[in-house]
């Protein structure tokens, strides 16, 4: 037996009557996946120079898979 806090609405539950882990009901999980689907979670990501190379287009002249 383990009581956590619902990160969603905040309530206290036991996480052996929860089959939604890690939310207490079906509805907070619903609601979290729609924040995930609509953006407002993100995972920070930093961008390299390799990252910037491949968004740059190829050099005029040639095209992607020319040798």
């Amino acid at each position: 037996m383990s009581i956590i806090v619902c990160s969603v609405c905040e309530r206290v539950f036991d996480t052996a009557t929860s089959t939604a882990m890690p939310f207490c009901s079906e509805r907070c999980k619903t609601i979290d996946l729609g924040r995930w689907l609509g953006e407002k979670y993100s995972v920070p990501y930093e961008r390299t120079e390799d990252d910037e190379e491949e968004d740059s287009p190829p050099p005029r002249g040639r095209t992607s898979g020319e040798d």
